[in-house]
Parts: structure tokens; sequence; C-alpha cells
């Protein structure tokens, strides 16, 4: 996922949809389970999948649902390349396009989503507008993002690791949208009727603490901080993260996870 301002260039773009796989879309697809429960919607609708990705909620949501049509709309060539890859989804259609500018018409599609895409908007009112045009009169619109403000991040203790070690890291430009109270207001305020949220909370088990490192490469700005450091500052970095993570050298373990999910309906 990534974002612009208008025509601009892109503020934010994972560039590598494998890398992005073992980082966000296997726990992406670990929440995609419990958030279509919830949204409990009938099958052969027409969906979007706005900030699609490398396709890992996509895919999720093809088998869960059973979509007479499939959209997928993300501004990353790489991780569009590796959803076109994906097995599960060969009757889906990608498009290459900006979410605040999104490349459909009005009232297209019977229900549309965002897993893991709102925190990273300039203007997250703008982008929700944008999914409010395309949808048809009584869809659904709903979304899912990491708690980023209560500490859901997967990736927590690496981004506490390094903000500990003296380097900065800017986060996403909206985290103020993570909390439910947050995303509630933002979806009433865009005119969405029967507006509610929910929470879940998600594992995944690595092999150790270096998986963990290991994993964190698929984000661009992790990567590039880490390739700038000296050997030994980049080692006093990793033993940190081992100390924030609790965990023995070479020893498997589980991290966890909070997202927020919102859903309404155009009226």
């Amino acid at each position: 996922m990534a974002t612009t301002n208008g025509s601009g260039p892109p503020r934010f773009l994972f560039d590598d949809g494998a890398a992005y796989e073992e980082m966000m879309g296997r726990w992406s697809a670990r929440v995609a389970d419990p958030f279509l429960d919830w949204l409990a919607l009938p099958p052969d609708l027409d969906w979007l999948d706005d900030g699609c990705g490398n396709g890992s909620f996509t895919e999720v949501l093809a088998r869960r649902q059973q979509p007479a049509s499939l959209v997928g709309v993300d501004p990353s060539p790489a991780q569009l390349a590796y959803a076109r890859e994906r097995p599960g989804l060969p009757g889906a259609r990608w498009l290459a396009g900006d979410a605040q500018a999104l490349p459909l018409p009005d009232a297209s599609v019977d229900a549309a989503v965002m897993a893991l895409v709102l925190f990273f908007l300039p203007d997250p009112a703008l982008g929700l507008r944008e999914l409010v045009r395309v949808v048809r009169p009584g869809g659904t619109i709903a979304a899912y993002h990491w708690d980023m403000a209560g500490g859901g991040f997967p990736l927590q203790a690496i981004l506490d690791a390094v903000r500990a070690d003296g380097h900065g890291l800017p986060p996403p430009p909206s985290n103020w949208v993570s909390s439910p109270e947050a995303s509630q207001t933002l979806w009433r305020e865009a005119g969405l009727v029967g507006v509610q949220t929910a929470c879940f909370e998600v594992q995944r088990a690595f092999d150790s603490a270096d998986q963990v490192w290991r994993s964190a490469q698929g984000n661009p700005r992790l990567r590039a901080l880490f390739a700038s450091l000296a050997p030994e500052a980049r080692e006093r970095l990793q033993a940190r993260v081992r100390d924030q993570l609790g965990a023995r050298e070479g020893q498997p373990l589980v991290l966890r996870a909070r997202a927020t999910a919102v859903k309404g309906r155009r009226p």
C-alpha cells in the first residue's frame, strides 16, 4: 500500500511483494477470517479491495465470499505483480491507482474494504469519500487497521527498539484514525449508517527473534535504516529487539497483535 497527495509521488511504497508477505501479509490474513465473519455478507457480491497490496487479504476474501466480481486497487507495481500470481485469485481484476482517487466509476460495487490501509492515507476522510462514491446505495464499506495508538502493531517491539536506540522513524501519516473511536467518528461523519466497530486479536509463531528481525525487511524504511547502520550498531539494535521480545537465543516465540475494525452502510 502507498498513498499520494493528488497526482504527487507516493509518500510510502511497499516495493517487494514477497518481503511484504513475510512481514505483514501473513498477519493480515489472520485478521481476514474473523473480520469477514463479522461483516456477515452474502456471496455473489461485487467487491473492491482498496489498497489490496500483494493480495493477502484479497485471496481470503475470494475464498470466503465467492464474489460475483472482485477488483483490487493499489499504487505499487511490485505488490500488484505478486497479487496477480496468487493461485486463489484467477478471476480478480487488478488496477493501479490511489485510494484517494479510485479508478472506478460511481456506484460500481456492492462492498468495499480497506485492509491495513486507512492510517497510511494523508487524508482518511477523502479516501473514505471515494469508497462511498464507488459503493452502491445499501452497500457496505469496512476497514481494519492495526491499533497503532494502543500498541497493537505486530512489529511494535522493533519500533520500540529503534526509537530507544535513538533512530527517528516517522509513523504513518494518520495513526490517529486507528482507534475504534476515531474510526467510528470518521464513518459517521461520512454519512454512513449502522456504523459498528470491533477489535480482533491475532497471533503468529516465529522460529526465533532473528526471523522477526528478517520479516521487518519488508518495510522499506526499516530496511533502509538497518542497511545504514554500522555492523556493531546493527548488532546492538538486534540485541535490543531480542530484549524487547523477551526472546531466548534461537528459541521460538509467539507475537500478538490487535486490529480495529469498522463497518457501515451507504444510505
